[in-house]
């Protein structure tokens, strides 16, 4: 009291705040010099392997991704009130979509039940139906909206308005890599890019060192697979002292301008190139397999995907997305007969013999598989004619294999005609959160501070789905 009663002019209230006002600001820069240094030292050594939350199921995922959105009631969600109502008007009141749609059409393809769970899949996918004893079902996904950009953006990247890292972002962040000599992340797609691009496989605001790697999987040659791979005009040893050089000019611009994320993640790009000369061509080199190994897995461009994809995982690479091909080539709002087969076709050897190939390997256990879409389709065909079906994300259907997930298990249900998920709906969040899960991680504490919030691939929602684990 003594001390207080010599104060000549005690300040009051907002005297206080007005002269210590300024100083505020401080305290955010901060937080954001903290932030802008901690990116600088995770990209500084990005794809060192790191350890996950909690003991881990899985060790690697792999997406394969059915760009377009296939249709689950002629896959995976069998739907006889289609046939008995084929050529009339859907008695769901409910019924809405992106476009007028017509009369009930029923799936041109016959369903057949397999394995001890008995679970029924139509013959699209007979030869994958072989393992359905050893994958979990989902008939109930939803999505948000019936646009494709959106929805790609929300399976990918967790959000479908906004640039956000996607899903191999947030593992390579998580998990770093087993091998150094690899992108930890790589995104398959023959003949170009997918609708919305390389905004699959962004890192947004986490370090560029995180964002998927793009092979062009139409060409069979390293060189093609991968732009540059090779310097035509110095061997590795000349490349190296460039290297050197170049890094030594970096690392002094570095110096003068600490905490520059993307300088350290092109320093980082620059020496994965480098190593990556001789371990990618190996990788990609499917020559080097078995003839009976090649004739498994058939000689179409997703036989030759997927067998480089088990070549990449036995390498430690993390997180493999491998797509239909450019465009959305699943999105058949007409002649979905002929489409769909085809498509299906395509895939389905590959997929059976990837999966047949990581269990004689010992690898199933431990890598994740995910197939899917975007979204589903409509029970009812498009206009005019009854051959082709609606976007759908009220209700659709992924299947999840290995890694820790419960095998022979059908999760949900949509209604009587495969429109609506009507019994325990999955959003897409639900499904990350589930994954990272299996992965080994607490989706709520994968974070990533950036303006000041801590972000996470699940934003506010998701929840882990016990039911889907083994």
């Amino acid at each position: 009291m003594q001390v207080l009663n010599n104060m000549v002019n005690p300040l009051n209230r907002r005297d206080l705040l007005r002269r210590s006002g300024c100083g505020f600001g401080l305290l955010g820069l901060a937080g954001v010099l903290q932030q802008d240094a901690a990116a600088v030292d995770s990209s500084a050594n990005a794809m060192a392997p790191k350890q996950p939350h909690f003991p881990a199921k899985a060790q690697h995922i792999v997406h394969l991704f059915m760009n377009g959105g296939p249709s689950q009631v002629d896959t995976f969600d069998e739907k006889p009130a289609l046939t008995k109502y084929h050529g009339q008007p859907l008695p769901a009141s409910n019924l809405r979509t992106e476009r007028l749609t017509g009369a009930a059409m029923k799936s041109p393809f016959a369903f057949r039940r397999y394995g001890q769970s008995g679970t029924s899949v139509s013959d699209l996918f007979a030869k994958t139906a072989q393992h359905i004893d050893d994958m979990c079902i989902i008939r109930s996904m939803v999505a948000e909206v019936p646009n494709h950009e959106p929805s790609l953006m929300l399976m990918n990247c967790g959000d479908g308005r906004l640039p956000r890292p996607s899903f191999g972002s947030w593992v390579t962040y998580g998990l770093g890599s087993e091998n150094q000599n690899l992108p930890g992340f790589i995104a398959m797609c023959p003949g170009g890019y997918p609708i919305v691009s390389t905004r699959n496989w962004q890192s947004a605001f986490l370090p560029g060192a995180y964002q998927g790697t793009y092979l062009d999987t139409q060409h069979t040659e390293a060189s093609k697979l991968i732009e540059n791979i090779r310097n035509a005009s110095l061997p590795l040893d000349e490349q190296r002292r460039q290297l050197d050089l170049v890094r030594a000019f970096n690392d002094q611009h570095k110096q003068q301008r600490s905490g520059d994320a993307r300088l350290e993640a092109r320093i980082q790009s620059f020496e994965l190139a480098y190593r990556m000369q001789s371990e990618a061509t190996d990788a990609f080199d499917i020559t080097k397999e078995p003839q009976h190994i090649q004739e498994m897995y058939g000689s179409g461009t997703h036989g030759r995907q997927l067998l480089m994809t088990r070549r990449l995982i036995e390498r430690g690479v993390r997180f493999i997305q491998v797509w239909s091909g450019g465009g959305q080539p699943w999105d058949n709002h007409d002649s979905l007969e002929a489409n769909h087969k085809k498509l299906a076709a395509d895939w389905d050897q590959p997929i059976a013999a990837f999966l047949k190939d990581l269990k004689q390997r010992g690898l199933f256990d431990s890598t994740l598989v995910l197939w899917g879409g975007e979204f589903g389709r409509t029970p009812a065909a498009e206009l005019p004619a009854l051959n082709g079906r609606d976007h759908n994300h009220y209700g659709f259907t992924c299947w999840l294999a290995g890694g820790g997930v419960r095998g022979g298990h059908v999760h949900g249900a949509t209604d009587d005609f495969g429109y609506r998920a009507v019994e325990k709906p999955v959003p897409v969040h639900d499904l990350h959160a589930t994954m990272l899960h299996l992965l080994g991680f607490d989706h709520e504490r994968l974070t990533y501070r950036v303006a000041g919030r801590d972000f996470r691939l699940t934003d506010v929602h998701g929840h882990v789905l016990h039911e889907l684990l083994s």
